[in-house]
């Protein structure tokens, strides 16, 4: 399926009109489908696979702002480090540590979002409210804590992920009162994002509504 780049225009219209910054989920899609929104404008984009993001990274315009948005392995941050624009899902003091010491290595100041658990399924990750208000974001001198990030339940109950999203806004408000440096508050994807903007996200991770859905190698 090609890029639906109607789509992307009323989307993105949407969006910045509400002052909701879009990162296109261009994981598993070629380069000739991130440049067919990158040639309407779009710069901000979103992979979930370590290697996959080099390669494009090496590929394609290098003002483009990557973002990384899978579960992060310690071991992988150095490929990332020297270029990566916003690390979403920061699971973990210990890969906090990581981070900041792969971007000292390349003298850089990486921005990072923590993931909150927020959903009901045990399978995402994420910090708690407790480990939150426990972790000394401060120490870190070479990454930089932007904001909150949450994935809802995949569930057709709307009223449970609304109410999820409630939670992450509420802890993200509690959160940038002692930290002036939270400015982001990433929630919604392609089938929930118009529930979490409505709910104060404003940033959201969309993929299919764009690029169709993902390409598996057998």
């Amino acid at each position: 399926m090609p890029v639906n780049i109607t789509a992307y225009k009323e989307i993105k219209s949407v969006l910045d009109e509400a002052h909701v910054t879009l990162v296109a989920v261009s994981k598993t899609k070629p380069v000739e489908d991130i440049q067919a929104l990158y040639n309407e404008g779009q710069r901000d984009f979103g992979e979930n696979y370590v290697q996959e993001l080099v390669d494009k990274e090496a590929a394609l315009p290098k003002d483009i702002r990557w973002h990384f948005i899978g579960h992060l392995q310690s071991n992988k941050v150095k490929y990332i480090a020297p270029f990566v624009h916003l690390i979403h899902g920061v699971d973990s003091e210990s890969l906090l540590k990581e981070i900041n010491r792969q971007a000292a290595k390349n003298n850089r100041i990486i921005d990072c979002l923590l993931q909150v658990h927020i959903a009901t399924e045990e399978t995402k990750f994420g910090f708690d409210g407790h480990e939150l208000s426990n972790l000394k974001i401060t120490q870190f001198e070479n990454l930089k804590i932007k904001g909150l990030m949450g994935m809802a339940s995949f569930s057709d109950d709307l009223v449970l992920v609304r109410n999820e999203f409630k939670k992450l806004k509420t802890i993200f408000d509690q959160f940038s009162i002692i930290h002036s440096q939270f400015s982001i508050i990433s929630m919604g994807m392609s089938g929930d994002y118009k529930i979490a903007i409505e709910e104060g996200s404003n940033m959201v991770r969309i993929g299919s509504l764009l690029f169709g859905a993902r390409n598996y190698n057998p």
